[in-house]
């Protein structure tokens, strides 16, 4: 399995952007997919995931601001960042979780398959 993500890049406070991540190499939807980050001299945090059926959770930091989506028939998994923040600067790496009985605190710990980071940097 290989989980490809694009879209990182300058933005600028305020702004928007999105970044988005195809698996290859799976002939079944992934029961989670989402987005982790980690920035300089911290930890990784979990982002956003999203299950196959569409339930969706958010780290407290970006609710409200980002929105996570994906294609369950592609295995592609988005997220749209708005109102974007100087401390949202970070590697974004996209993830995906085969447990069927996966919960949001299991995967705040990690996912199965993992994606290169790309960097977003906000800043003006």
């Amino acid at each position: 399995v290989q989980l490809q993500a694009s879209g990182g890049g300058l933005v600028q406070p305020g702004g928007s952007h999105g970044l988005s991540c195809a698996a290859n190499g799976s002939n079944f939807s992934f029961n989670a997919m989402g987005w982790y980050r980690q920035a300089p001299g911290q930890r990784r945090e979990l982002v956003a995931a999203i299950t196959t059926g569409g339930s969706k959770h958010y780290s407290g930091s970006v609710k409200g601001r980002f929105t996570i989506s994906r294609d369950n028939g592609k295995n592609v998994v988005n997220l749209q960042m708005n109102s974007l923040k100087a401390e949202d600067t970070a590697v974004y790496y996209c993830a995906a979780d085969n447990r069927i009985t996966g919960s949001w605190d299991e995967y705040a710990d990690g996912m199965d398959y993992w994606g290169k980071g790309t960097l977003v940097t906000v800043s003006s």
